[in-house]
């Protein structure tokens, strides 16, 4: 047997000045502890998870639809609003101005027809609505509906009128009238579709007799239904002819104006919501279809003084429009009303 020096050590390797590690140097002890430790890493990691994912979510973008809309911003925007807050989806209105009701945002869903930018169409009419049914912009199944309404009527300055005698349309062409009676445009909006209505109603003959004889009588074109109101509570006409949701954004205003009993050449006006024939978000668009025809929206527009009720009587004493002849006539109708009040 060998004897070592007394003088001699077994020592460990020198460790360069650095402290001795105390992590088992076992594969499987270490194992052990990290296993004893796992359920740390499990609350690090869900900790983690619910801070990071309401900021991924913020970071990704939120659903839209696009509208093009008719119906009055003032109106409109209350209802756009609840309708994010209830489904998430960011609304996207392109709205349409005073003087061109309707027609120009019907125009440009013609002319984008082969590459829609729009997903939903608000209408406050009946008949661009249905011309652009009939030209295939909406989709083929459930893609356009209507709901509530308004009336077309005849408004006077309270402080003027004696309502001695009643007064219909056709009155408005006699000489006491000259210069005392206003309207919208007759070719754009409600005035065009109620133009459109009364031909049909009166026959071509007599409805061009009448319009001319408007024309002589030096009525009063303005840009939009709410001006005639306006002029009428001025005093600066006495009739004019407009729609029941402008008469009573007048009278909240304090003008004297009032709208006369509806009768026989009373046309009736239902808001019109079409889904876009291959809407660029077809998801949302069918959301906020669905939604503008609630009875919850309805009943807000009729609180709100933009419809006078949820469904129009059928049995009242109204126009009737015989909408697929309307169509077949539109365009000759629509230039007979530029030659006689484009002047």
């Amino acid at each position: 047997m060998v004897v070592l020096p007394s003088e001699v050590r077994v020592s460990s390797p020198p460790d360069n000045g650095r402290p001795r590690s105390s992590w088992p140097r076992d594969r499987f002890a270490r194992e052990e502890i990290v296993a004893q430790f796992s359920w740390v890493w499990l609350i690090v990691i869900a900790g983690l998870a619910a801070w990071l994912l309401p900021l991924l979510g913020k970071l990704r973008p939120a659903p839209t639809v696009v509208v093009y809309c008719a119906q009055d911003q003032v109106y409109a925007e209350e209802i756009f609003r609840a309708f994010e807050r209830q489904s998430g989806i960011r609304v996207l209105p392109v709205y349409d101005s005073e003087a061109v009701k309707t027609v120009g945002l019907a125009n440009r869903l013609l002319a984008e027809q082969a590459r829609p930018r729009a997903d939903v169409f608000w209408g406050n009419e009946a008949l661009r609505a249905r011309q652009l049914e009939a030209r295939g912009v909406f989709a083929e199944t459930n893609g356009l509906a209507f709901f509530g309404y308004r009336t077309r009527r005849i408004v006077v300055n309270t402080n003027l009128w004696s309502g001695a005698a009643s007064l219909s349309l056709t009155d408005l062409t006699n000489a006491h009238w000259r210069g005392k009676v206003a309207l919208a445009f007759p070719q754009f909006g409600t005035t065009a579709t109620h133009f459109h209505a009364l031909r049909q109603h009166w026959g071509e003959a007599a409805w061009l007799d009448w319009c001319r004889n408007l024309a002589r009588n030096q009525v009063r074109l303005v840009e939009g239904n709410s001006t005639v109101v306006k002029l009428v509570g001025a005093g600066e006409v006495v009739v004019g002819l407009t729609d029941s949701d402008d008469i009573q954004a007048g009278q909240r205003e304090g003008l004297p104006v009032a709208g006369l009993p509806p009768g026989a050449e009373t046309l009736y006006i239902p808001n019109s919501v079409g889904l876009i024939h291959r809407a660029p978000h077809p998801e949302s668009a069918r959301g906020l279809f669905e939604y503008l025809r609630t009875r919850s929206v309805a009943d807000l527009l009729v609180r709100a003084g933009a419809l006078e009720g949820n469904a129009a009587d059928e049995n009242a004493p109204a126009l009737k429009p015989a909408w697929d002849l309307i169509l077949r006539d539109l365009e000759t109708t629509t230039g007979q009303l530029n030659q006689i009040f484009l002047r």
